[in-house]
């Protein structure tokens, strides 16, 4: 029986209605180095509301990519320059044509081969994606590319073994067993509960320094209070023996 294409496009889901189709994270160190992703850059960039974070979500980019159901998403990607509001899904032709800028896959024994390979050509001709890293929390293997031309090639790390984002305007590195994110100055961006931590720690370090300048007041006001003392009974050993103190300074 002959469909036209109206009849088929009928048939398909209302685009803005489409969930996410994705299976749950390899690992707990999987998870949590995507909440840590994800938290650490929602804190960073908690004053702006023109970017979306996809994390473990569905990117529909074709109908027939829809109707196979062949393509899972990226782990982490970023979207610039777009509304900051919840989506079930990221559905391309529903969102100006508009791709990831950066795309983040945290390899896996199962997924390695394809994200190493299959994903990243993906991204570099049909997504056009700028950025695309990937890193195992398992091996801590790490690495970076960016689009030149029309070709992805490799970020060449730092000293420390940090790559540069120019999407994000920061550096992403291992530390402790983790990808995080590092300022331009080379400071780690943290999660909200490091920056608490931190502020408390600096609070509680300012408090020590007035106390410390307190009591450096306090032993200076006891020192010459001392030596006043000292001077007064000096004067009064003068007097007994009938000499004038003051004539005397």
């Amino acid at each position: 029986m002959f469909v036209t294409a109206q009849q088929l496009e009928q048939q398909m889901p209302d685009a803005t209605r489409l969930l996410s189709d994705e299976p749950e994270m390899e690992t707990s160190l999987h998870y949590m180095q995507l909440l840590l992703l994800v938290t650490c850059l929602e804190w960073l960039w908690r004053d702006q509301n023109d970017y979306f974070i996809g994390a473990n979500l569905t990117i529909y980019f074709s109908r027939q990519q829809l109707r196979n159901r062949d393509f899972r998403g990226p782990d982490f990607f970023l979207v610039k320059d777009t509304e900051k509001r919840p989506r079930n899904s990221w559905v391309v032709w529903e969102e100006d044509g508009r791709y990831p800028d950066l795309i983040i896959e945290l390899l896996s024994e199962s997924t390695a081969n394809i994200d190493r390979n299959l994903k990243k050509s993906l991204y570099e001709n049909r997504f056009h994606t700028p950025e695309y890293f990937w890193f195992s929390p398992e091996s801590l293997e790490f690495a970076g590319f960016e689009l030149i031309g029309n070709k992805y090639q490799q970020i060449t790390p730092d000293a420390r073994g940090w790559c540069w984002s120019e999407v994000l305007g920061l550096y992403l590195g291992v530390e402790n067993g983790k990808l995080r994110y590092f300022t331009p100055e080379g400071d780690l961006v943290p999660t909200p509960e490091e920056a608490a931590l931190s502020s408390q720690q600096s609070a509680i370090a300012a408090q020590q320094q007035v106390v410390e300048v307190q009591q450096q007041l306090s032993d200076a006001e006891l020192r010459l209070q001392q030596e006043q003392e000292r001077s007064q009974r000096l004067a009064e050993y003068l007097r007994s023996l009938g000499l004038d103190p003051d004539s005397m300074s």
